[in-house]
């Protein structure tokens, strides 16, 4: 099973990328995941179930613990084979 993850950490900052933004970021785009888009109001990512599911984990453990009040996030099952 394939799922994709979109996810919002808050509180935001137009200035300057928060730590918890950052790190959650991090997290994402070292994860063994494909199809990975971050950017200054949402992120995105695909990838197999379990790494996804690894990937929200630590994402949401780490964010909160880098000063994150606020994590939103989505998880959708994906059709193999469609992006």
């Amino acid at each position: 099973m394939r799922l994709r993850v979109e996810f919002t950490t808050e509180p935001f900052d137009l200035d300057e990328a928060p730590a918890h933004a950052v790190v959650a970021r991090e997290v994402i785009q070292s994860a063994d995941l494909d199809a990975v888009d971050v950017g200054p109001f949402g992120n995105t990512a695909e990838g197999r179930a379990d790494e996804v599911l690894t990937a929200v984990d630590s994402l949401l453990r780490r964010a909160l613990a880098s000063g994150a009040t606020r994590v939103s996030l989505q998880v959708n099952v994906i059709e193999e084979g469609s992006r």
